[in-house]
């Protein structure tokens, strides 16, 4: 069978596959790795498989949809995200209409909103992908009839069936990523060494953060590590296939949950040589196990992505974020600092209870913290999860429409709004965030004498640009879906590289 694997244009720099589906502030683009070891699967059953990277390569939508008609697909498989749903159903049905091919959905939209997603595109949407996929798609592609198919979706009679969720995969099952299907440099990063790949060294989540939908909707609350042999094996492979690339990210979301894994993922990285050849980096909590860290900055890890989120207990208590607390986020970044590491932190305003004094507190803890690079945001609430349910419960959510998500420029719109804190405080307070913490000229300084390569200094044009590529949108506010257009060449990103529906909400399944 010949399977299109389509990650969909929707306008400028639209950032598809990560947390928070949008253009990012910091103007990155994110690996497609779930779909990657999708398409993997798939070749290794045997089928003619290829992907198309739309969103990242910033295609027209017309590039997006004549590039996957020209392949003439017996299956089109899209992830599609909340704000680009209609787009996303409209790219569809062109293809449908002119290939006749069968659509099937994957991605945390459509696993939400099931029964919205086939309503609106009804006569298009042939299956939904529930949950983990790569499973449940090989075995729609090798003709397993649709009711023996576990985490299938699908219609009969104009009636939507969901059949039984699949079981949680064995993650050690499961191939390398299809990278020899992208360019790693379709995807800048200005926090990453450029080019670089993604690796995930595990599934799940042992937390259960009210805001995060990876766990509430994918793959669970269970963390399955893969075995350390293949998470290693993978860097092997990655660097044999794309020996430009000069970092990998762990982007599971808590690399250091397991203390065994850890140790066993950094000697077997210390015996076979690759610290020596390549850094790694990874998303972290404040509560890991900090004897862990110098044996990290031994391997190679040089960046940790840390959660940090709050700058108060009350707030991180108020989402779920389990087993931390501002002290131990002092401590880790105290001891992460004196290793050597670089320290991103993220952080979010808009937990329920949040006030003008509390998103100040947040501020102040982040200006406080050791840290190289931050991120703010408002929180986001997206469908499926336990944040969005209690928000939409008492009317909290801004937004009465899936286009609602973004604004006219396709930045993440805030959706929240409080009586005590509105949509507006929230920004107000991120525009802050950021100003106060880039523009001191403590933090200027920093940033420059850590420069020590060409590269280094290209990726910190690339982010003064995207910090002023950003602010200079503010003023650019509205509801309306963002124009889709082909951005004009870039100096900086070519620099780098050189080395219509109106169905209303329904609530969340």
């Amino acid at each position: 069978m010949k399977i299109i694997i389509l990650n969909p244009s929707f306008g400028d720099n639209f950032v598809r596959v990560a947390r928070w589906a949008a253009k990012s502030r910091g103007r990155v683009q994110r690996h497609p790795e779930y779909l990657l070891t999708a398409a993997q699967v798939l070749i290794d059953a045997g089928h003619d498989t290829h992907f198309i990277e739309a969103a990242a390569r910033n295609l027209t939508v017309e590039e997006s949809v004549d590039s996957t008609v020209h392949l003439k697909p017996d299956l089109l498989v899209m992830h599609v995200t909340t704000p680009s749903i209609y787009s996303d159903i409209e790219q569809a049905k062109i293809i449908k209409n002119k290939t006749h091919c069968k659509i099937a959905f994957v991605g945390q939209h459509a696993t939400a909103e099931i029964d919205n997603t086939f309503e609106i595109g009804r006569g298009v949407v042939d299956y939904i992908l529930a949950r983990e996929y790569d499973y449940t798609l090989r075995d729609l592609a090798q003709g397993l009839p649709d009711d023996k198919n576990p985490g299938l979706c699908w219609i009969k009679n104009g009636q939507v069936i969901k059949n039984n969720p699949r079981p949680d995969l064995d993650v050690n099952d499961l191939p390398f990523p299809a990278w020899h299907l992208i360019k790693p440099e379709w995807y800048p990063d200005a926090g990453k060494k450029f080019p670089f790949l993604t690796l995930m060294t595990g599934r799940g989540c042992n937390n259960a953060c009210t805001f995060c939908r990876d766990p509430q909707l994918m793959y669970g609350h269970q963390f399955r590590n893969r075995r350390a042999d293949l998470v290693v094996a993978e860097m092997e492979h990655d660097l044999k296939l794309h020996p430009q690339i000069r970092e990998i990210m762990f982007e599971t979301d808590t690399f250091g949950a397991n203390r065994q894994h850890v140790i066993d993922v950094c000697n077997l990285i210390i015996s076979k040589g690759i610290h020596k050849r390549i850094s790694w980096s990874c998303n972290m909590r404040v509560n890991t196990d900090l004897s862990l860290l110098p044996l990290m900055r031994k391997a190679g890890c040089r960046m940790l992505m840390t959660g940090f989120e709050f700058g108060t207990n009350e707030n991180l208590r108020v989402v779920r974020k389990g087993g931390v607390s501002i002290e131990m986020a002092r401590a880790y970044t105290k001891e992460a600092h004196r290793l050597g590491f670089t320290v991103h932190g993220c952080f979010m305003f808009g937990a329920p209870g949040e006030t003008r004094t509390s998103a100040r507190a947040t501020i102040d803890f982040a200006k406080s913290l050791a840290l190289d690079t931050i991120q703010f945001t408002g929180i986001a609430v997206y469908p499926g999860t336990s944040l969005y349910a209690w928000a939409k419960e008492n009317g909290y959510i801004l937004a009465q429409d899936w286009k609602d998500w973004l604004t006219a420029t396709g930045e993440q719109r805030t959706l929240l709004s409080y009586p005590q804190f509105s949509h507006k405080d929230i920004d107000e307070h991120i525009d802050i965030g950021l100003k106060e913490f880039y523009l001191r000229p403590k933090q200027i300084w920093s940033m420059l004498i850590s420069i020590n390569s060409i590269g280094d200094l290209l990726r910190k044009l690339y982010g003064l640009k995207a910090f002023i590529d950003y602010f200079s949108h503010k003023m650019k506010k509205g509801f309306q879906k963002p124009t889709d257009k082909k951005p004009f060449a870039k100096f900086l990103h070519r620099k780098i590289k050189g080395r219509n529906n109106n169905m209303r909400l329904t609530p969340a399944c």
